[in-house]
C-alpha cells in the first residue's frame, strides 16, 4: 500500500470510528451509520436543504450513485426540458437520468424538478440502476416493479406507500439499501463504485475512500479554506483530528495554530483537517499535525538504511516514529527531507500507561 492508500485507510477508519454502532447486521438499522455512508460516498451532500427530496435532487443522487458522477457537472450545455434551464444546478443530472431511462418527464416536455419525488418513482429508478428493464415485468409494469422493489427490500426502513413523497432520510435509506443489494447479474451494487460489503452484508465505510483522495495540503492562517478545495464548502462534511466537526471549528483551529493540514475527497465532498493545537499535549487529540524543523533523524541498529524516528526542534524531548516504508524513505538518505528542513508531520498520538504520549507518523508535507 502506498502513502496515499495508507492515508485513505486512516481517514475512513477515523470516519467509521466516529460511529458508535459497530458494523454488524444490527447496524443495518442505525440511521447515523447509514447517513455517514451515503455522505462519504457523495450520493447525498449537505448542500441539499429541506426535509423532502425533489425530483431534481433525486436525479442528482442517482447520478452520484453511478459511474456518471465523474463526468456529469452541475450545468448542462443544453436544456432537455422546458422547465429545466441549462443554468439549473440539476440540469446535467436530469439530462443523464432522462437519457439513461432512470427517470422520465411529463406530457408537455416538462420534468417538474421542484416537485417532490414519490416512492413509486424512486423504486423505478433504483430498479433501473440494478439492471431491470421493461422486459423483466409481465402484466402491469407498475405493479411488477413495486413487487420487485419490495422483494429486494429496497424500501427497508422507508415504509412509504407508492404515491407518498420521500424525505431526505428516506433517500438515505433507499440508497444505502441499493448499495448492498445484488444487481440483476448477481453482483452487489456497491462493487460498481469500488466499495465492499462486510461479512454481515453491510456497506463497509473503510472501502469508500477512493483514488480521488487529495492531499496533504497546508492551509495557513492568512489563506482561505475555500481556495484549497474544488467544491463548495456549503456542501461539504468535515472532520477535525479524526472526529466529526464543523467548518467553523476548523477555521478556529487554523487561526489559533497558524495552519491546518487538509485532505479532501471530491466525490463525497468530505474534508479531513488536522490541527497543531494539541501537539505535544498528553491529553490532546489522537490525530494531530506537528510542525517544526528536523533536527535529527535516527536509525535503528538492526536497519541502517531505513530511519526509525525523527526529532523536531520545537519538541526535542519527543521522538516521532516513522510508521511505514514510504514515510521512512522520505526521511532516508535517498528521500526528500534532511536535517534543517521544516516539515509538518501528521501523527497518530497515543497516551501510554506512564502518562507520556507517543507519536506515530502516518504522513508528511513540507511547510
Amino acid at each position: 500500500m502506498n502513502r496515499y492508500g495508507a492515508m485513505a485507510a486512516v481517514l475512513t477508519a477515523a470516519a467509521a470510528a466516529s460511529l458508535v454502532t459497530p458494523i454488524t447486521a444490527e447496524a443495518s438499522g442505525n440511521m447515523e451509520l447509514r447517513r455517514r455512508v451515503i455522505q462519504l460516498s457523495g450520493i447525498l451532500n449537505n448542500g441539499m436543504a429541506g426535509t423532502y427530496a425533489t425530483r431534481g435532487e433525486f436525479a442528482s443522487m442517482l447520478v452520484n450513485a453511478t459511474s456518471y458522477r465523474s463526468t456529469a457537472g452541475g450545468v448542462s450545455s443544453t436544456s432537455v426540458f422546458a422547465d429545466v434551464p441549462a443554468s439549473s444546478p440539476y440540469a446535467s443530472a436530469i439530462r443523464t437520468a432522462s437519457e439513461q431511462g432512470w427517470m422520465s418527464g411529463y406530457l408537455g416536455g416538462v420534468f417538474r424538478p421542484d416537485t417532490e419525488i414519490t416512492a413509486r418513482e424512486a423504486a423505478r429508478a433504483l430498479l433501473a440502476l440494478l439492471g431491470y428493464t421493461d422486459e423483466d415485468f409481465s402484466g402491469s409494469q407498475v405493479d411488477g416493479r413495486w413487487a420487485m422493489y419490495n422483494y429486494l427490500e429496497l424500501g427497508e426502513n422507508v415504509n412509504r406507500q407508492p404515491d407518498e413523497v420521500l424525505t431526505k432520510d428516506d433517500c438515505v435509506n433507499l440508497f444505502y439499501n441499493l448499495l448492498r443489494t445484488e444487481k440483476k447479474d448477481g453482483q452487489a451494487y456497491c462493487t460498481d463504485l469500488g466499495y465492499e460489503l462486510t461479512s454481515d452484508g453491510e456497506v463497509n465505510p473503510l472501502t469508500i475512500a477512493d483514488n480521488e483522495l487529495k492531499g496533504p495540503k497546508v492551509v495557513k492562517r492568512n489563506e482561505d479554506l475555500d481556495d484549497a478545495v474544488p467544491f463548495s464548502l456549503s456542501e461539504a462534511s468535515f472532520y477535525l483530528d479524526g472526529e466529526f466537526s464543523t467548518l467553523e471549528r476548523i477555521k478556529q483551529e487554523k487561526n489559533n495554530g497558524g495552519f491546518v493540514v487538509i485532505y479532501y475527497n471530491t466525490s463525497s465532498k468530505t474534508i479531513w483537517a488536522y490541527s497543531s493545537s494539541d501537539a505535544g499535549d498528553e491529553t490532546g487529540s489522537s490525530r494531530v499535525a506537528v510542525r517544526g524543523e528536523v533536527t535529527a533523524i535516527y536509525y535503528s541498529s538492526s536497519d541502517v538504511m531505513n530511519p526509525s524516528t525523527v526529532i523536531l526542534d520545537d519538541y526535542t524531548d519527543v521522538e516521532y516514529t516513522l510508521a511505514d516504508s514510504d514515510v521512512q524513505f522520505a526521511f532516508s538518505i535517498y528521500g526528500e527531507f534532511e536535517v534543517g528542513d521544516e516539515v509538518i508531520l501528521i501523527c497518530e498520538a497515543a497516551a501510554g500507561a506512564d502518562g507520556n504520549t507517543t507519536y506515530r507518523v502516518i504522513d508528511y508535507v513540507e511547510y
